[in-house]
């Protein structure tokens, strides 16, 4: 396991730790993170192709304002929000997983498409198994220990029964492994299946459609190129946009804001170390 130095860019120091490997394990990957100044956690936060997962295991909450308004909350689950979310807190100290939408539904008890673009806080998800699980990563003396907690916590209740199909599955990781760079009527073709049954299989199983899916994994594989210095342009031509505008339209979408914003925007601070520390994970 590897931390981070203390990040004092923004006179806020930041704890950061992550698992050796970058790969996810079972689907889920984790990082954590604690602030140990007085400025506090700030994140604006746009889609990723994943279901994500936050614990505040401190005494502390998480202010969320997202698509739902704002929520108080003490740790929260979010599928594929529509716009962009903002959350902040005070010396907060959090686990953070991200899991595979295929394997959301089996871990978490709850399917993604029944998140939808909803902030839900793990007290009403998973009841008094929340409070149990951040009493003990309270407890626990090292990063390692808590990573290895939130992993046997969700296996503990990991059902495989509610696996989606095969054939959504192998489509969700055609458009990964593609980029987002797939037609919905390729993916149907391959699984051997109709557009209009792999479209209703693959909405109610993920949470999105193919189409949309495969727009925010191309998204999100733009926004690594903008985050990065590289130009709009290459950047439009690279992920596979049709022109400039077409770019600046999927990120308007998805992140309210244009591409040149986004670029022109570098990461600094606790920003840039929690970026670094996810790299470019797509599960």
């Amino acid at each position: 396991m590897r931390a981070s130095g203390l990040d004092r860019d923004r006179g806020v120091d930041w704890e950061i730790g992550r698992p050796d490997g970058a790969a996810p394990v079972g689907g889920a990957s984790v990082i954590g993170y604690r602030g140990h100044g007085a400025a506090g956690l700030d994140l604006r936060v746009v889609a990723i192709p994943a279901i994500t997962v936050v614990i505040e295991f401190g005494d502390n909450q998480l202010i969320v304002d997202s698509a739902a308004g704002r929520q108080a909350l003490a740790g929260f689950v979010s599928g594929f929000p529509a716009g962009t979310m903002r959350v902040r807190g005070e010396r907060v100290e959090c686990i953070e997983v991200r899991l595979s939408p295929v394997r959301a539904y089996s871990l978490l008890g709850a399917a993604p498409t029944d998140l939808g673009g909803a902030v839900v806080g793990l007290d009403d998800l998973w009841g008094r198994r929340a409070l149990w699980l951040r009493e003990r990563l309270a407890t626990a003396a090292t990063w390692e220990e808590r990573f290895a907690l939130t992993r046997s916590f969700l296996a503990r209740y990991d059902d495989p029964a509610r696996t989606p199909h095969p054939e959504v599955v192998a489509s969700w990781e055609r458009i990964v492994a593609r980029r987002g760079q797939v037609m919905v009527g390729e993916l149907a073709e391959a699984c051997g299946w109709s557009r209009k049954r792999l479209w209703a299989r693959f909405e109610s199983q993920i949470g999105l459609t193919p189409k949309r899916a495969a727009m925010l994994v191309r998204f999100r594989h733009a926004v690594e190129g903008l985050v990065t210095g590289v130009p709009a342009a290459d950047v439009a031509v690279n992920c596979g946009y049709t022109d400039q505008s077409h770019l600046c339209r999927d990120v308007s979408s998805f992140a309210d804001i244009t591409p040149g914003a986004l670029a022109g925007t570098p990461l600094a601070g606790f920003s840039k170390d929690r970026h670094e520390a996810w790299g470019t994970f797509f599960p």
